[in-house]
């Protein structure tokens, strides 16, 4: 009786993943019984089966709850988290049909992958154990592992599914490893356990401090961010747009939220440590974010450059290690999905009369003449990546760099708001280029794309000022979910 009430309190708690992993296998069934002439209809039950995971999560009771063993945690954190996951898995769903379709690629498993690595991100943020961090980690890794070859006839996804599989089994290798570590050293995987035995200042923490930079390593990997960031702009540019806009906005979410997890529930006994490596990297990213990005002629590679730098910047906040700092890094991650998202949207509307996308930053030359609207969606997001008043893209800029001062490293904000300027260099440059060049070779056409241009307007919408309407409940939302690790 007792095993039975714990499964299904487990059930109940964990009801989110239960309904993407049912919602997934159903699907998986019915394609393989259909084909992909069922590849629209199952899109629209997997945006259904998302929606149904989120049901659970508004109703979420307070405080945090544990459940399967205290391998799993449901609490604010997770919930504002997979809030996001979910609003980005949604939107890379309604984003590519229209465009996989005319590629000749659109198939079914499209939206059953989808729904695997959002369980696996789920889990990731929902992690209390080390062993879940891994097993949710792999999940949505497999996934993106094809995900990034999808476009398998084509020899720059297939590469871009190589490298990232080679370089993610390594990654994953190395956060292995010092998984087998912290339990040598510490005799747990448990995150309140680990917690408790370093809170205790034993000589074997210099053990367990070996296994988290092996732990850091891989996760800096899923953040891309520097030294573990090599895979990025190859598999932005190669890989199907739809596939880097999930990438580079849901899969970008998860993977700090695990970090910042990870870092702050588990190992804050160790917090001297690995602020300094924390620190090293935002400083890294940053300044090769925005240096690396100036070189770039390919729209995909520099938004992969752009995207090493924002990690850069919202690592800023975790290195403050505080509950104001890690508030800061899930505003950056909220507002950061919306921007990058609706830059992925404006590239898709860059295709000719055949439908052939146009990628390379020399065809949004006179963009402005052509398609104002898309134009001026396209300058609203690259300023607003590039953290310039009044857009909303400040705001989160300014929340990071607060917590850093707050926090005594001045130094480090300092480097921010240097790198700031940099970017800004190559974000005012597609602006430029749209505005006040001539006309490019090709003329965007018009077409319909679905939910895109929906989705752009509302993307906008929240990156220009009148997001600062949202600042408020995003503030609150986020300060809740930080005092959760706390």
């Amino acid at each position: 009786m007792t095993v039975a009430l714990d499964l299904a309190r487990s059930l109940s708690v964990g009801a989110p993943e239960v309904v993407l992993a049912a919602g997934a296998c159903l699907l998986l069934l019915l394609g393989a019984f259909r084909g992909d002439r069922a590849a629209d209809g199952l899109s629209w039950a997997a945006l259904l089966v998302l929606a149904l995971a989120a049901v659970p999560l508004i109703d979420q009771p307070a405080g945090t709850t544990l459940a399967w063993g205290g391998l799993y945690v449901a609490d604010s954190f997770s919930r504002y988290l997979k809030l996001l996951l979910y609003a980005g898995s949604a939107a890379a769903i309604l984003v590519a049909g229209p465009t996989l379709r005319r590629a000749g690629i659109w198939r079914f498993e499209y939206p059953v992958l989808i729904l695997l690595a959002t369980l696996g991100m789920g889990l990731m943020v929902s992690a209390h154990n080390l062993l879940t961090l891994y097993v949710g980690l792999e999940l949505m890794s497999l996934s993106s592992y094809v995900l990034a070859a999808f476009d398998r006839d084509n020899p720059r996804s297939a590469e871009a599914g190589l490298k990232y599989f080679a370089l993610g089994a390594l990654a994953s290798g190395l956060l292995l490893y010092g998984v087998s570590l912290v339990y040598g050293f510490v005799g747990s995987t448990d995150f309140v356990a680990i917690a408790r035995e370093l809170s205790l200042g034993a000589t074997r923490n210099f053990g367990a401090l070996v296994g988290l930079v092996f732990i850091l390593a891989g996760l800096a990997f899923k953040v891309s961010a520097v030294p573990f960031h090599m895979w990025t702009p190859d598999v932005y540019e190669g890989a199907p747009t739809p596939v880097v806009a999930f990438f580079a906005t849901a899969s970008k979410v998860a993977s700090m939220g695990l970090l910042v997890r990870v870092t702050i529930e588990a190992f804050g006994g160790l917090k001297p440590d690995w602020q300094q490596i924390i620190v090293f990297m935002a400083i890294a990213s940053m300044l090769l974010g925005a240096v690396g990005a100036i070189a770039q002629t390919n729209l995909k590679r520099l938004l992969g450059y752009s995207a090493i730098a924002n990690i850069g910047f919202a690592l800023i906040g975790l290195a403050a290690g505080t509950a104001d700092g890690v508030a800061a890094v899930l505003l950056y991650m909220a507002v950061y999905l919306v921007m990058t998202l609706g830059a992925f949207l404006c590239l898709l509307a860059l295709t000719d009369g055949e439908g052939r996308l146009h990628d390379q930053l020399a065809d949004v030359a006179g963009l402005a003449r052509m398609r104002p609207w898309l134009a001026a969606a396209l300058a609203t997001f690259m300023l607003s990546l590039a953290g310039l008043p009044p857009l909303f893209g400040f705001m989160p800029k300014l929340a990071v760099f607060n917590a850093a001062i707050e926090a005594n490293l001045w130094g480090l904000a300092i480097l921010g708001v240097l790198a700031s300027v940099i970017a800004a260099y190559y974000y005012l440059r597609v602006v430029k280029l749209m505005y006040v060049d001539g006309p490019a070779d090709f003329v965007p056409m018009p077409h319909d794309q679905g939910a895109n241009p929906l989705l752009m307007v509302a993307a906008a919408t929240i990156s220009s000022p009148l997001g600062y309407a949202l600042l408020g409940p995003l503030s609150a939302a986020g300060a809740a979910a930080a005092a959760a690790l706390f």
